[in-house]
């Protein structure tokens, strides 16, 4: 098997670093060394609105968490990225170097200065740090028992504009992250002259799996019995996902003046005490209508392709599962999202093609279940047809895996229910979701971060 490296190599070391290369400055201060660190590497996250628990967005604070940022970033904790950079590269990729952590640690062992403010060309204003979203569209607030049980939703999310737009960008946006699984939504456009859409229930508690029933539950049908157009899988989110932001005209899609976003699986982990979930819709709005579509392939559970052997995993044993697939037609990969549960251990993704050369997708060699992002390639990658696609899943059911919700450990499979896999975080998935394009000449070209 040949490899075809996929990217070159990362440049790690800092060009700010000094004279002397990797050599560190004498005197390091927040302004000119830290904040853009933490700029490109925390605070997406790390600012108000975003998924995590306190800002990095201004010196006070980040003075204030300097101890605990030293700690987390030298243990490896923090920033966040499962993926492999030796691997394969994609747009957000956040690794710090051995300089990057060792400037931060000498910041704070000299006293943490914040030296002279200069202009903020950082934009970090949203989690997906471009500008701020055109449009928010509040979920209606969702009660939950302290009842240590999974619990799952439909909502319907209402909107209305003076007129009709294109989207380039949307996420959810939790207002609980610790307790929000993963939510995948729907928009459907509608025909103000049709239906009301902004009538009736907006959230509706169901058994795990009856997503089926989310139209004559939220009565989402026209006045008529037709139904509006939808635009299918438009936001999804599982912990740590943000929203994917691509070139005008690559994956834009038409929004309707009156239209609801429909979430057919809102799923919350089980929560410890009662409280309320108050979540919301962000949506940027794009210019140019839709040049190129974005089509969703899924390998694995309730995917085209089936995990072999089946996932099943009996207690105290490690299992290998793969998932292979393959292209008819020359494609462009823009995206790709691997999804497991708890005992997932590891996961990697390539693609064999017909020459006998191999594209690296994606390797992820601690899988770690708090942490599930899309990866969106720089550029396109190009997969020739009468390639084959293959992922290989590693899962660890015994006591040495921490993150095994049995103790002891009991078998755990891939459980069907209400005609689809159970997604209970105790029960288990295999999941590879591609995003792509049908291929161009000069695709390798074109960048995917919306920058010439």
């Amino acid at each position: 098997m040949r490899f075809a490296a996929l990217f070159p190599p990362m440049l790690l070391a800092l060009s700010s670093c000094g004279n002397g290369g990797s050599k560190l400055p004498d005197n390091i201060d927040y302004h000119t060394h830290i904040k853009p660190i933490l700029r490109k590497n925390c605070v997406p996250c790390h600012q108000p609105g975003g998924a995590a628990p306190f800002s990095l967005d201004n010196f006070e604070r980040v003075r204030n968490k300097a101890k605990t940022i030293v700690k987390v970033t030298e243990s490896g904790y923090m920033p966040p990225w499962p993926a492999d950079p030796a691997w394969s590269h994609f747009l957000g990729e956040k690794v710090l170097s051995r300089e990057e952590k060792e400037m931060l640690r000498r910041w704070f062992e000299s006293g943490a200065q914040e030296g002279i403010p200069g202009p903020d060309n950082s934009n970090a204003t949203t989690a997906i740090n471009r500008k701020a979203p055109d449009l928010v569209v509040p979920v209606e607030a969702i009660s939950l028992k302290g009842d240590r049980q999974d619990r799952f939703f439909l909502i319907k999310a209402p909107g209305i504009m003076e007129q009709d737009t294109w989207v380039r960008a949307v996420e959810f946006a939790p207002g609980i992250p610790a307790l929000v699984h993963h939510f995948n939504g729907h928009i459907l456009n509608y025909d103000g002259r049709r239906k009301d859409h902004r009538s009736g229930s907006k959230a509706r508690e169901v058994q795990m799996g009856a997503y089926g029933e989310h139209f004559p539950l939220l009565k989402l049908e026209n006045d008529d019995g037709s139904y509006p157009e939808r635009v299918h899988s438009a936001v999804n989110y599982l912990p740590g996902m943000q929203g994917q932001f691509l070139p005008e005209g690559i994956g834009t899609f038409r929004l309707s003046k009156d239209f609801s976003i429909v979430g057919n699986d809102l799923h919350y982990g089980p929560a410890e005490k009662d409280t309320t979930d108050r979540s919301s819709i962000r949506i940027w709005f794009g210019s140019k209508p839709p040049e190129r579509p974005v089509y969703e392939l899924m390998l694995g559970t309730n995917g085209v392709v089936k995990p072999q052997p089946p996932l099943v995993i009996p207690a105290g044993k490690k299992t290998v599962h793969y998932c292979r697939f393959k292209v008819n037609q020359d494609i462009s990969l823009v995206s790709v999202n691997p999804h497991m549960h708890l005992l997932g251990s590891s996961i990697r993704a390539w693609a064999e093609k017909p020459n006998g050369d191999t594209v690296k997708i994606i390797r992820i060699p601690q899988w770690n279940f708090r942490w599930q992002f899309v990866y969106t390639f720089p550029t396109f990658v190009r997969i020739p047809a009468g390639s084959e696609i293959v992922v290989e899943a590693h899962f660890d059911n015994t006591e040495a895996n921490p993150d095994n919700p049995f103790k002891p450990p009991v078998d755990v499979a891939e459980r069907l229910e209400y005609g689809g896999a159970s997604m209970r975080a105790t029960d288990e998935m295999l999941q590879f979701i591609i995003q792509w394009t049908p291929y161009r000449k000069g695709d390798e070209n074109i960048r995917l971060d919306g920058k010439p």
